[in-house]
């Protein structure tokens, strides 16, 4: 593997826009600052509108092929029904790009199910041959599944040199996500980990109130963002951490805390650990999304979705990204609105985590809607 790939990686999926489109010249702009600071690593997918043409636009046609690492990724989810299709992906991202090769290329967003249909299609030994054919020099996945799922997938593919995981501090020891149990199975494999959302798509550069002040007093200079950064670079393995910037304020603090990054402090380490038993105090609804309240509701309300967009603000103070959330969770999927809530009960009554759910409800109308 790369010794010289940076450890801090620019995620292209977040990208300025204008219009209906990415902003171009923008991109350009944090292209060139990301590359003058010396770092050199960039992730896309085939599945990021429009990203893969905007590197090239701004990256491959402007800068010598050897001076950087690009990263994008196969998605059978994105309309793949055959492997024929998901074969094809390879080839259009080489010309969208126009990259000649990808240095790293991974099987995207690999859960329990997408591998089965990877392995069923010979997606593995497909592009194992283009690796020989120096197509691509890389090759490993992202993933989003359980501990037991990633360990089963590295058992059966050896062949894989490294895996992309959600990992950030509050996922730590989160049961939904089990950050730290992929990343310890991750290295008993002896993997290399590229870690993605270490800011949790940004929640975590303006966390609660509570949680920011932990920070603050440890220090005042530095943002959330840069304890979220630290966290995730300072893990045993970890290649490189991606971060989406789309503006050079958040890319410039970025390249300042990773600059030279040497880890973190027992002192540093004993505040994120603060901050997690903060956020971890915070009110929130123990919703596991499991939807049997949803197959007794009788006016179909997005139960589990309002509630993933509530405890947004619960836990991150961002009613923003909790609307965005609910719309679609809730409204694009043809849910109801919680405030639809006849208060029969009976999904109280389905409901394994015994949560108040009429209550909760009653808040997120008040608080989303």
């Amino acid at each position: 593997m790369d010794k010289t790939v940076g450890r801090l990686g620019f995620g292209m999926m977040r990208l300025p826009r204008k219009g209906d489109g990415i902003d171009i010249e923008e991109t350009k702009k944090l292209v060139d600052a990301f590359m003058v600071s010396r770092f050199n690593y960039f992730d896309t997918a085939f599945a990021y509108p429009g990203s893969e043409e905007a590197i090239k636009e701004a990256l491959v046609d402007r800068y010598p092929r050897k001076s950087y690492y690009l990263a994008t990724k196969c998605a059978i989810w994105s309309g793949c029904k055959t492997k024929e299709d998901a074969e094809r992906e390879l080839d259009i991202s080489l010309e969208r790009t126009g990259a000649g090769y990808f240095d790293f290329y991974l099987l995207h967003a690999l859960n329990k199910d997408s591998a089965k249909t990877f392995e069923e299609w010979g997606l593995w030994d497909y592009f194992l041959k283009k690796k020989e054919e120096g197509l691509i020099h890389h090759l490993g996945f992202s993933f989003h599944d359980s501990p037991e799922v990633l360990d089963d997938i590295l058992t059966r593919h050896p062949e894989a040199e490294f895996v992309q995981l959600q990992i950030n501090w509050a996922d730590w020891e989160n049961p939904k996500v089990q950050s730290k149990k992929c990343w310890e199975v991750a290295r008993k494999h002896d993997k290399k980990i590229i870690v993605m959302e270490p800011v949790k798509g940004g929640l975590l550069s303006d966390p609660h109130p509570e949680v920011k002040k932990v920070f603050k007093e440890a220090d005042p200079n530095a943002s959330p963002a840069s304890w979220a950064l630290r966290f995730a670079a300072s893990l045993d393995g970890v290649m490189t951490v991606l971060s989406g910037m789309s503006n050079l304020e958040m890319l410039g603090d970025n390249v300042k805390t990773m600059w030279n990054f040497q880890g973190l402090s027992k002192v540093q380490k004993e505040t994120i650990e603060r901050a997690r038993e903060v956020f971890d105090s915070l009110p929130s609804v123990p919703c596991t999304k499991c939807d049997y309240c949803a197959k007794v509701c009788p006016m179909d309300i997005g139960v589990s979705g309002s509630f993933a967009a509530l405890n947004t603000v619960l836990l991150y103070n961002n009613k923003e990204r909790a609307r965005e959330q609910f719309k679609a969770l809730v409204t694009n999927k043809g849910r109801k609105s919680p405030d639809k809530c006849i208060k029969c009960g009976k999904c109280e009554e389905a409901c394994p985590q015994h949560i108040a759910i009429r209550d909760n409800l009653k808040k997120a109308t008040e608080i989303l809607l």
